[in-house]
């Protein structure tokens, strides 16, 4: 029951704003210990945007750690690139970063950017793989420069 009070707490529609617009530190420490790690790509529940309770177990780079608390950004392996124009007009901005060991499938895979994920470390299912350091750096810089052009 407590690790229900403290998801829901995490998922409050009074956290995500907050999430949305407080600095972000992007740290790259990947580590085979695992433990989720900024760098990697993790296997975690995200909710949906619309905040009603649903939500789907999905991978996601985490971009920072402060204790048992994960900020990541969710990816997916549908492709983005044919809709970016509409995507961009609901906020929604995906850069790619290839295929890599946390599909099993082999799929390419595109990072969201506008939206920073809380998770506890606790949450977290699986570890997937660390991601390239230098790709890694690239969504570092483009989440930057989106989240820079959001209204506060």
């Amino acid at each position: 029951m407590q690790l229900l009070s403290r998801i829901r707490r995490l998922l409050s529609p009074s956290r995500q704003p907050a999430a949305a617009h407080t600095p972000i530190r992007f740290d790259y420490a990947p580590r085979r210990d695992g433990r989720p790690d900024p760098g990697e790509i993790v296997w975690a529940w995200v909710p949906y945007d619309e905040g009603d309770g649903r939500g789907k177990d999905r991978p996601v780079l985490i971009v920072s750690r402060d204790r048992d608390e994960l900020l990541g950004l969710m990816l997916t392996s549908k492709d983005h690139d044919r809709d970016a124009a509409d995507e961009a007009r609901w906020g929604r901005f995906w850069m790619d970063i290839g295929s890599g060991p946390w599909d099993n499938r082999g799929r390419p895979s595109e990072v969201r950017l506008d939206r920073i994920v809380p998770l506890e470390v606790g949450s977290v299912r699986r570890e997937g793989a660390a991601l390239d350091r230098a790709v890694f750096l690239q969504v570092a810089h483009e989440a930057q420069r989106v989240r820079a052009r959001r209204p506060r």
